[in-house]
């Protein structure tokens, strides 16, 4: 078995600066469930078509599953965990919870980081351009009703 050398990256996690060593070929998704214990990234796809490993990397969406952990050297990612403050829920969290807009919940955080990254973009999107951004988030319980409701309720 051949050995690699482990690369240091550093970055802010969830407001918090990190130094550690990953593999080079380390998946982020790994890297943050194994190596970090945030288990809200959800694995799933394995090949960035469901949206359900969704992180944001300086604010924009990612697919965990398909982006190396060396990549957030010097970047910011929020994930699930990271978006309650001080116990109280995010804007975006709350109108999932009011709204009732999920069942299973897996594919709910990758659903509310993509609604975060949108409403920074694009604060008073329409129902359209709401749907056209989700589009990358698959939900297979929903039917997708309740969750445009609670991203159109903070437009």
């Amino acid at each position: 078995m051949t050995e690699f050398a482990l690369i240091e990256i550093s970055f802010t996690l969830n407001g918090t600066p990190q130094t550690r060593s990953v593999a080079p070929f380390a998946l982020l998704i790994d890297f943050l469930r194994d190596d970090l214990t945030l288990k809200g990234t959800k694995r799933s796809c394995d090949v960035q078509v469901c949206g359900a490993c969704t992180v944001l990397v300086d604010s924009l969406p990612v697919s965990s599953c398909t982006s190396l952990a060396a990549d957030i050297d010097g970047k910011s990612v929020i994930t699930i965990e990271g978006l309650a403050q001080s116990g109280v829920l995010s804007p975006v969290q709350q109108a999932f919870v009011d709204h009732a807009a999920m069942q299973c919940g897996f594919c709910t955080p990758g659903m509310v980081l993509a609604t975060t990254a949108l409403l920074e973009s694009h604060p008073h999107p329409t129902e359209q351009e709401i749907r056209h951004y989700l589009r990358g988030n698959i939900c297979r319980c929903t039917g997708y009703i309740k969750i445009l409701e609670a991203v159109k309720s903070l437009v």
